[in-house]
């Protein structure tokens, strides 16, 4: 056999090995999927999958026992097996110079206009969501990809088939951080040996495979936020992930980079576990605020005395949440890692008079977060973003390029009491009916494929819906009265779901109304919010209504 014949052999074989994979898709093709989903990006998510996609469920359940155990009467603690670390002398690995400077971050889905816009926006960060912000119909998961591959090689454009306005990128834009679905998600159109892969897999290994090379020549790199993690296990399970792709793609050990929120109630309990597992590659902790009051409800969901009041009187000053923001602050930095404030879901009001109250809220939301010590805050819409840039200005000076240097050292011990504080307030009739109307429409929205909702000037996403239909539900559970005496049960709020439906369908008109799918939405809402057993993510039964 000759030379040439000899190197046509192998390629033949390399290629065939190549393509002999373990995944297949179920569903409608969708165009650029074969863009996204490529010999050598199926062969990637293959070996991903072969290694870690069998501990996905063993994660998931460890996560239903720790359910249980809290359930049965075991309050939420700090565990006495990882005492060592919490008291261990140890920092992560370091923080890559382009991510040193997070005082203002933008977060929304993976729209092609949106992520121009978000790069071009005055922020240093632009986290492109494949999560909460996101409903992950199929075509949306594989233009979402394609359309980070255009911004990061730096070409995307678009232009509005309504208007003929035109976008593109700026010269110098935002730092792209690419957010994955949470391990409770599957990617239902991506089989592994038969099963759903896990969305988080899929989407990581996408944007890491199509995009590590370019982001490397920048100057930057392969950067992640990991969604809803509930213990430094989950946390051990991604590290595995990175350093197994890091060997096999030849990097350098901490190449890849990630911020994880701590957004539920057990992960703000094992936060310095979490950055340990990580410590090669995490740089940051967030503040996910509104996950973390949905995940209150949920995680103490039996406790007759812990159900919070209205979500309009659950704000940052209260006990709970602010124990949590400034224990936030004080493990990372005590680790060399960054401290990222929450979410300033509001929009900018057309009319001047109400602008200038959402500014103003905007302003005291974000002078308290970098009071404490945040290095960065989130804001949901590009007006917001001059406000929130000039309050963290104001702190951080022009000098230094975050607020490592604040340590909370002289703070008093952050306690699982105070964690754990349920917050005063008021159970009203207009905010219950104000949660149908909220929860009615996202819900709508989502299973049209929309996760990104502008309602009564807040951007909403699968958060602030999760709050609005579990608070709902554990006032029923629990016989809770409402401030003007009304008991909370199934009955009231079946009254009260038809007639906030019919005030919706009065506030959107008619055409808009019956060209939707408000019934299906209603229909779910009801049932997840009067089923007997409280549904872990309303997004589960959401997405078999999602349209492919």
């Amino acid at each position: 056999m000759t030379a040439e014949q000899l190197v046509a052999q192998y390629n033949k074989t390399t290629t065939d090995d190549a393509v002999t994979t373990d995944i297949t898709f179920v569903g409608p093709k969708i165009e650029g999927q074969q863009q996204v989903f490529n010999t050598g990006a199926v062969a990637f998510l293959n070996s991903l999958c072969a290694k870690f996609a069998a501990e996905v469920p063993d994660l998931l359940a460890k996560r239903k026992q720790k359910q249980a155990r809290i359930d049965a009467g075991e309050l939420p603690d700090f565990l006495p097996e990882t005492r060592a670390i919490r008291y261990g002398d140890w920092t992560i690995r370091g923080i890559p110079e382009d991510l040193t400077d997070r005082r203002v971050e933008i977060t929304g889905p993976v729209d092609r206009k949106m992520i121009i816009n978000a790069l071009n926006a005055n922020v240093k960060v632009f986290m492109a969501d494949f999560e909460d912000s996101l409903a992950p119909s199929w075509q949306k998961v594989v233009e979402g990809q394609i359309n980070l591959r255009d911004a990061v090689n730096g070409d995307i454009s678009f232009t509005a088939p309504e208007t003929g306005k035109h976008y593109s990128l700026n010269p110098d834009p935002a730092v792209l951080i690419a957010r994955v679905r949470g391990l409770h998600l599957n990617e239902k159109h991506v089989l592994y040996k038969g099963a759903p892969v896990p969305g988080a897999l899929v989407d990581f290994a996408m944007y890491f495979y199509h995009n590590y090379r370019q982001l490397l020549a920048k100057k930057s790199g392969p950067y992640f936020y990991i969604p809803k993690l509930e213990s430094h296990v989950e946390a051990r399970w991604w590290a595995k992930v990175f350093a197994f792709v890091e060997e096999r793609f030849c990097l350098k050990p901490g190449t890849i980079k990630c911020t994880c929120l701590i957004e539920t109630l057990p992960a703000v309990f094992e936060m310095e576990e979490i950055l340990y597992e990580l410590r090669s590659n995490i740089v940051a902790l967030n503040c996910g605020r509104w996950d973390y009051i949905f995940s209150y409800i949920k995680t103490l969901k039996n406790y007759p005395d812990r159900v919070l009041p209205d979500r309009q009187a659950v704000t940052m000053d209260t006990r709970f949440l602010s124990a949590y923001s400034r224990l936030l602050i004080k493990t990372c930095h005590k680790r060399g890692a960054l401290a990222m404030g929450g979410m300033a879901a509001f929009i900018p009001a057309k009319d001047e008079d109400t602008n200038a109250k959402v500014l103003q809220k905007v302003r005291g939301d974000k002078e308290l977060e970098a009071r404490n010590g945040h290095d960065g805050t989130w804001v949901a819409h590009p007006g917001l973003a001059d406000t929130a840039m000039q309050i963290f200005n104001d702190y951080i000076g022009g000098d230094k390029t975050n607020q490592l240097h604040i340590t909370r050292d002289v703070d008093a011990p952050i306690l699982a009491s105070e964690l754990l504080e349920p917050c005063a307030g008021e159970r009203t009739e207009e905010g219950m009916r104000l949660n149908i109307r909220i929860a009615l429409q996202y819900i709508e929205a989502w299973i049209q494929g929309n996760g990104c909702v502008p309602i009564y000037g807040l951007m909403e996403d699968a958060a602030t819906a999760e709050i609005s239909r579990t608070s709902i539900w554990q006032w029923i559970k629990h016989q809770k009265s409402l401030s003007n005496g009304k008991l909370v049960t199934k009955a009231l709020f079946k009254d009260m779901l038809k007639e906030e439906t019919a005030n919706v369908k009065k506030e959107l008109g008619s055409e808009r109304f019956n060209a939707g799918q408000f019934t299906q939405a209603a229909a779910l809402f009801e049932q997840i919010t009067t089923s007997d057993e409280l549904v872990d993510f309303l997004t589960l039964p959401g997405y078999e209504l999602l349209t492919a």
